[in-house]
């Protein structure tokens, strides 16, 4: 089963909250352990983004190279629709 990053992520905050909450039970919750944690969050969101950032260039490398090569039809092109051209009212009056 693979997990979602959000849920990685939901899981490390869930974690870090236990682990504080625990720290602040035992009387040895401070300002470094809250930093600390923070720390860890932070660092697991940045590997997320970069992760996604990674797989989301390579599928466009990969669609991009499958059109270039007729591997796979493109994709239809986006329809594009025109708005009216509204009259400038300075040449109504």
């Amino acid at each position: 089963m693979t997990i979602s990053p959000q849920e990685r992520l939901a899981d490390v905050a869930a974690a870090a909250v236990e682990v504080a909450a625990e720290s602040a039970e035992a009387g040895t919750y401070t300002g470094g352990v809250g930093r600390a944690l923070s720390a860890v969050i932070a660092k697991v969101g940045a590997r997320l983004t970069v992760d996604a950032e990674s797989r989301g260039f390579s599928i466009g490398w990969q669609e991009a190279v499958a059109a270039l090569t007729g591997e796979h039809p493109a994709p239809a092109p986006a329809p594009v629709r025109h708005l009216p051209v509204r009259p400038d009212p300075a040449e109504r009056a």
